[in-house]
Order: structure tokens, then sequence, then C-alpha cells
């Protein structure tokens, strides 16, 4: 019998003191990674940022603005080392958690129309497939991909 061991993981407010290492894995899990302007508006605008971490170790985080009884996840990134380990899971629960105390009824996402494993891991979760945003994100070659939009009943 092998056991594979995973670390005691927490989560903590993302902070500005956090954002080499969210560079570091938003770079190597993503071909068009969120800048660190992104993540510096998202914690000035006072959105809702949230660090998995496992010791010292940056195991994912997850962006979310409030709305009007609903909110809107902009991010949600598990380090590729240690994707398919139920990380983006436990997440989704804190997102909902803390969507559902400030009163909101409903998750919304966009997700690329190519990140089929995203969209197994919502899907898994229990979000719909609502809609679709033509050309919503940039792609290679000035080119502009489609986005499905998802959403979650709280």
């Amino acid at each position: 019998m092998s056991a594979v061991l995973q670390p005691q993981a927490r989560l903590e407010p993302l902070t500005e003191a956090l954002l080499d290492a969210v560079l570091r894995v938003e770079q190597s899990a993503y071909s068009h990674p969120w800048t660190r302007g992104n993540f510096l508006d998202s914690i000035q605008t006072g959105y809702q940022l949230q660090a998995l971490m496992g010791e010292d170790t940056l195991l994912g985080y997850f962006v979310a603005m409030e709305g009007v009884q609903e909110a809107h996840l902009l991010n949600i990134t598990v380090a590729p080392e240690y994707q398919g380990q139920g990380w983006a899971r436990v997440m989704l629960d804190a997102l909902s958690l803390w969507a559902r105390g400030r009163g909101a009824h409903w998750l919304w996402l966009e997700v690329r129309v190519s990140n089929a494993r995203a969209m197994q891991v919502y899907q898994a979760y229990g979000f719909r497939r609502v809609g679709e945003r033509k050309n919503y994100y940039p792609a290679d070659h000035l080119r502009r991909e489609d986005a499905i939009v998802m959403s979650f009943k709280l």
C-alpha cells in the first residue's frame, strides 16, 4: 500500500505579499495569465481574494466579486503540481460559504471553451451552463476565444 501525503491546508487572505508566488502559479497554469496589475486592482477594489496554503506552499487561490444577491468567480487556480487532488472543490466550498454569508443566491463564472478540465470540475460541483460569450477571452495570434457562462444556485 502506498500513501500520498497531502499538505495541511488553510485559507488566508491573498495579499500583496503573496503576489510573487501567485504570479508564478498563474504563469505556469495559463497561456494568458492575469497580470500583477489585475491582482493588485482586485485587492484594492476589495474583492474576495483567498490563498489556499499548504504550510508555506501556495496550493491555489481564488478571486471573487460580490454583486446584488450573487457572486462572480473571476479567477480560481490550483497550482499545476497540486491539480487533481480536490483542492478546487475546497476553494469552491469556501467561495460558496463566503457568498452565502454575503446574502448571495447565485454564483456565476465564465470559462474558456477550450478548458474542458475546468468545465468538468464546475459541472461536478453543480454549476450549469447557461450561456456563451462570443470572443470573450484573448487567444493566440490576435484571435479571441468564446467563454461558457455557468451558474450555481446557492
